[in-house]
C-alpha cells in the first residue's frame, strides 16, 4: 500500500518544499529511498529533516549530506527531551547547528500537553536554544502545545536577536495565530487541516496568513491527512502527501495550487536560505 499515490498527490508543474519531515524515524528504515523517490515524483523538490535530539539531529545531518541541495536538516532538542540538555549535549547541538546543511535550530519549544520534561526544565532548554540560534544566525523551528502564553513570552524576550522562525505544525486559534504573526514568526501548516474533527477551524484562518509567512510540512510519519483517498493501510504519513495538503490550503485561500506552491516555496527558500533549483 505504500506505493499507491492518491490523485491529489500526482505531480504537476508546481514545486513544493516539506519544511518538517521526520525522515530518520524508524518507520522509514525499510524503504527510505522509495519514500524519497515518491516525494520527488510528487513534486517535493526539497525537504528539511527534523532533529529533535542529539542523535536525531546527527541522523538528520547525515541524511541531508546524502542528498546535497535537496535535503537539509535542523538540529535541536524537543521539549520532550529537554531534561537531557546538559552542557555536553548543548555543545553537541551547537556544533551541529553550525554545519552548512543545518538550516535551523530546533525542534525546540514548550509542550505542556504531555509534560515529559518538567516545565521549568523545558523553559531553560528553550532559552538556551534560542540563544544558540541567535549566535549562529539561523532561524528556529518551533514547537508549542498547550503552552502558548509562556511560549510567546520567551520568544518575545529573544526575538530581537533571532533571524527568523516558524511555528511548526500550527493548530491554534485566530488570536494565537496573530500573536505569532505579531512576533514576525512564519506559520507551518500540516495535514491537521485535513482532519474534520480537529482542524476544520484552521481553514477559515488560512487566508489571514501572509503569503510570505506560510510554509507547508507533513510532519511525517505523523499526521496522515484523514481525507486521503485511498488511505494507506499502514496509516503512515510521508512527504509525497504534501501536494494533497497544499491543494487543501490553496482551496481555503482561494488560490490555485500553482499560486500557493510558488509562494510557499519562495517563503521557505527565503527563511531557510535554501538554494533554488
Amino acid at each position: 500500500m505504500f506505493g499507491i499515490v492518491p490523485e491529489s498527490c500526482m505531480p504537476s508543474t508546481s514545486t513544493l518544499i516539506d519544511i518538517g519531515i521526520n525522515l530518520g524515524h524508524d518507520s522509514f528504515a525499510a524503504d527510505r529511498e522509495s519514500v524519497i523517490a515518491r516525494a520527488h515524483a510528487a513534486g517535493v523538490a526539497q525537504m528539511i529533516i527534523t532533529g529533535a535530539s542529539v542523535s536525531g539531529s546527527r541522523e538528520a545531518l547525515a541524511l541531508a549530506r546524502a542528498a546535497p541541495g535537496r535535503q537539509f536538516a535542523t538540529a535541536g532538542i524537543h521539549p520532550h527531551h529537554a531534561a537531557e540538555l546538559d552542557e555536553e549535549r548543548l555543545a553537541d547541538i551547537a556544533s551541529l547547528a553550525r554545519q552548512p546543511e543545518v538550516v535551523a535550530v530546533g525542534e525546540c519549544g514548550l509542550d505542556y500537553f504531555r509534560d515529559l520534561s518538567p516545565r521549568a526544565v523545558q523553559q531553560r532548554a528553550f532559552h538556551q536554544q534560542l540563544e544558540l540560534a541567535a549566535q549562529v544566525g539561523k532561524p528556529v523551528f518551533l514547537h508549542e502545545r498547550d503552552a502558548h502564553d509562556d511560549f510567546v513570552s520567551i520568544v518575545r524576550e529573544h526575538r530581537r536577536g533571532l533571524v527568523g522562525g516558524v511555528a511548526h505544525c500550527f493548530t491554534g486559534s485566530g488570536a494565537q495565530l496573530h500573536r505569532y504573526l505579531d512576533l514576525d514568526l512564519a506559520i507551518g501548516i500540516t495535514g491537521w487541516i485535513c482532519d474534520e474533527r480537529r482542524g476544520a477551524h484552521l481553514l477559515a484562518l488560512l487566508p489571514e496568513i501572509p503569503a510570505a509567512a506560510l510554509h507547508l510540512e507533513t510532519d511525517a510519519p505523523y499526521l496522515l491527512p484523514r481525507d486521503l483517498k485511498p488511505r494507506p493501510a499502514s496509516r503512515r504519513n510521508e512527504p509525497m502527501y504534501l501536494r494533497h495538503i497544499a491543494a487543501v490550503v490553496a482551496q481555503a485561500r482561494g488560490e490555485t495550487l500553482e499560486q500557493l506552491a510558488a509562494a510557499a516555496t519562495a517563503a521557505s527558500r527565503a527563511l531557510f536560505r535554501l538554494p533554488g533549483e
